[in-house]
């Protein structure tokens, strides 16, 4: 996530705006901004240590390419990021490709990682663009405990309309509009569910409320590592409410020259799934790493550009 992923806003908000919404229909980009220096790129970033990563992860790799770049990192949510977009002040962000999608057309039905790319190349606005998508996932999940599971042999968001007890869920504020929040457990699966809004984009305190029976469900972004380290049981999706969520570069159309599309398309062929659990394991605990250094430490392990 990680303030990951949002949904339904009604458009682009003032620079620097940091509302937690999340996706908006229309077309909320104007004409492009750019910076002063076409060589040069600035990195910008959600605020959650997934997106930072990846930001120093995109701009690490443009330095080792000869190509001069900076790190704007915590911007804030998706309208105070494409914001800073469209005024110029950053030109490139790491995104997601389902919530990016639904951000520009919140009418899309594309579901999987192949259509939801393709309909995100015709939805971005003129002057930006996406780069390659990465095999790389990190979605919204809904999460119980196993103690949970197995007393109610809920495996999948589909058993939980045969559950005889109250259904909390613990997520973000913005969960009571998204359309895999609560009006998807409820329009989709038949769910009458209760947001417990606690505003951690599922870390430590999410994390808790279902670990002390606060909240029933939760949700967790896929690549936190506390779900293996809980024995979490991620619930099935088989209707496909959340989207495909890989990880994909959203950049100006200014910058993205053809030196700056391989670089990143590079980074993008190697990254998968797993790398994202890792890296964010290394980003908490005890022994807890800058974004920066493991973005760093990322690139020499794959040695991408020798």
């Amino acid at each position: 996530m990680r303030p990951r992923h949002a949904l339904l806003a009604a458009g682009i908000i003032a620079t620097g705006a940091l509302a937690l919404t999340a996706c908006s229909s229309g077309d909320p980009f104007e004409e492009p901004s750019t910076s002063p220096d076409a060589t040069s790129v600035v990195v910008g970033s959600a605020a959650f240590p997934e997106a930072e990563i990846l930001a120093y992860l995109y701009a690490a790799a443009l330095e080792e390419n000869g190509i001069d770049a900076s790190v704007t990192p915590s911007i804030g949510a998706r309208d105070a990021y494409i914001a800073a977009l469209q005024d110029g002040s950053i030109d490139l962000v790491p995104e997601y490709t389902g919530n990016l999608l639904q951000y520009f057309d919140a009418e899309a039905t594309a579901q999987s990682s192949e259509d939801v790319y393709a309909a995100l190349g015709d939805a971005v606005p003129e002057g930006y663009e996406v780069l390659d998508q990465a095999e790389a996932q990190d979605a919204d999940s809904y999460n119980v405990t196993r103690a949970f599971s197995e007393q109610y042999g809920v495996t999948s968001l589909a058993d939980l309309a045969g559950v005889p007890v109250a259904i909390n869920v613990g997520a973000n504020p913005e969960f009571a509009e998204r359309p895999y929040g609560i009006p998807g457990l409820k329009d989709v699966y038949g769910v009458d569910a209760t947001l417990v809004p606690i505003n951690d984009g599922g870390g430590p305190n999410t994390l808790q409320a279902l670990l002390s029976g606060q909240v029933q469900l939760a949700d967790i972004y896929s690549t936190t590592p506390s779900i293996a380290e809980n024995d979490l049981v991620t619930l099935e999706d088989p209707e496909h409410m959340i989207l495909a969520q890989n990880v994909v570069p959203l950049i100006s159309s200014a910058k993205a020259t053809d030196d700056v599309a391989r670089v990143l398309n590079t980074v993008q062929a190697a990254l998968t799934t797993e790398d994202l659990i890792a890296m964010n394991a290394r980003s908490s605990g005890d022994e807890k790493a800058s974004s920066e250094q493991i973005a760093k430490d990322w690139l020499a392990e794959k040695k991408l550009f020798g």
